[in-house]
Formats: structure tokens, C-alpha cells, sequence
């Protein structure tokens, strides 16, 4: 354990499982006071049990007001002023294209992975400037740089992530809260299994694809996390931060090809 984040306190949603669960381990792990917040109780509690006394878990719908303003008041009550938060909740799903997408399931992952993130700025921002400060990680996507076929509200919805990370950093940068966007790859989690038919097959042979020739761990991205959470990013405002294993650096060729 180090002290990296100590005396921080800090909000994750979406962190009862996957890479937010590696997030919420890891923030610990370096000092941090940890808020798990998830629609999985079940799951939230084990997180939280097993990290311990520096962590607490909070039932949280990203869509609900009133789940965002519990929590926060959940976490102050434990730990003091919040002066961190990582929007990481999200959703996928399988693929499906525009044309036999519906408008409500359209809708529908909108409001978790872009609306959900944006209301957990309006809520929790001003308590981290009453804080004195401190930082905020919206969760985007390669996806929010390029598309993919079938997962139009998805890749619409981290598009949107890095323009709402834009106008959040330049609205509070003087106000002493640091906003950036990270990026992640294709990253071995329980979300992108069960959005891929063929599951663990598939992602296998993703892996090949990515010029490091493997998928991502959750660790991976926690630890990038990290150290926008951290002093260390003190001048880091407005950035977006790919995690993807050279994944955006463009294809790495054709079969037979030496590589």
C-alpha cells in the first residue's frame, strides 16, 4: 500500500464488478477513501468488504438524481469532503445496427452512459470545489475517437464523453477540479464478453488485432486512473488519455505479413 492518494476521497460508479471493481481496489490501495456505487448491491458490498475499512458501498442508478445525490452524502458522512470522482459506469451491449435498433434502446444506453456521467458532474462538482479541489475521470472509449459496426448508441454515447469532458474541464479548471477523458482498448471484462457473440473465443481473437497482440487487464486502465487522481496530473485539464494497447495507431497488416 502506498499513500499516493491519501486523503482523497473519491466516488466511482459502475465499480462492483469489471474495471471499475479494479479501480475502486486500486485507489485503495494507494490511500484513497473509496465510495463503490453500482446498481449490483450483491456484488458492491463484496467489493467494498474486501477492501475494508476504506471503502463503503452505495446502491447508485447513474440515471437518478436523487442516487447521485445519496451517495455523495453517503460518502461525506463516512469520509469527509469528496475531492474525486470517476464516471466508469456503462453499458454496451450486443451488436446490432442502426436500422434494426430501436429508438427507445437507443435512448436507453444514452441515458446511462452519457446523461448518467453528466449528472454525476452537476451533482458532485460543486462538493469537490467546496473541497478545495480535486479531480474527475469520465470513462470514454476508443469508440469515442472511432466507430464500429452495431453499437451506434454506444460509440455516440463516448463521442459525447469527450465533449462534455471539454466544457467541464474549462468550466472548472480556475475552480481548482481537474477534468479529463480516458480511452480504453478492447480491456478483458465482463461487459465486453457479453457483448460479443462467441464471448471468450472472440476476444481472444480481438487480441490479435491489437499491435501488442492481446486485450487489456482491468488493472491496466485503474492504474491510468490513478494518476489523474493524483497530484502528479496537476497540470493535466481537458486531456484524453488512450489506454488501448496501440489499438488507435491503425492496423498492424494482413495475415502472412511479418510483423
Amino acid at each position: 500500500m502506498s499513500d499516493r492518494l491519501a486523503g482523497q476521497v473519491v466516488i466511482v460508479s459502475g465499480s462492483a464488478g469489471g474495471q471499475g471493481a479494479a479501480e475502486v481496489r486500486l485507489l485503495a490501495a494507494q490511500g484513497a477513501k473509496v465510495m463503490v456505487a453500482d446498481v449490483d448491491d450483491a456484488a458492491g458490498e463484496a467489493v467494498a468488504g474486501d477492501i475494508g475499512d476504506s471503502a463503503r458501498y452505495h446502491h447508485l442508478d447513474v440515471r437518478s438524481e436523487d442516487d447521485w445525490r445519496a451517495v455523495l452524502a453517503a460518502a461525506e458522512a463516512a469520509f469527509g469532503p469528496v475531492t474525486g470522482l470517476v464516471n466508469n459506469a456503462g453499458v454496451s451491449g450486443p451488436p446490432k445496427s442502426i436500422i434494426k435498433t430501436s429508438v427507445d434502446e437507443y435512448r436507453s444506453l444514452i441515458e446511462i452512459n452519457q446523461i448518467g456521467a453528466y449528472t454525476g458532474i452537476h451533482v458532485v462538482a460543486p462538493a469537490i470545489v467546496a473541497a478545495g479541489g480535486g479531480s474527475i475521470v469520465n470513462v470514454s472509449s476508443v469508440n469515442g475517437f472511432v466507430g464500429a459496426w452495431g453499437i451506434s448508441a454506444y460509440v455516440s454515447s463516448k463521442f459525447a464523453l469527450r465533449g462534455l469532458t471539454k466544457v467541464a474541464a474549462l468550466e472548472l479548471a480556475r475552480k481548482g477540479v481537474r477534468v479529463n477523458s480516458i480511452h480504453p482498448g478492447p480491456i478483458d471484462t465482463p461487459m465486453l464478453v457479453s457483448g460479443i457473440p462467441g464471448g471468450g473465443d472472440v476476444i481472444a481473437a480481438m487480441g490479435t488485432a491489437v499491435p501488442v497482440g492481446r486485450v487489456g487487464e482491468p488493472r491496466e486502465v485503474a492504474h491510468l486512473v490513478a494518476f489523474l487522481l493524483s497530484d502528479e496530473a496537476s497540470y493535466c485539464i481537458g486531456g484524453e488519455f488512450v489506454v488501448d494497447g496501440g489499438y488507435l495507431a491503425g492496423p498492424i497488416g494482413y495475415p502472412g505479413m511479418d510483423r
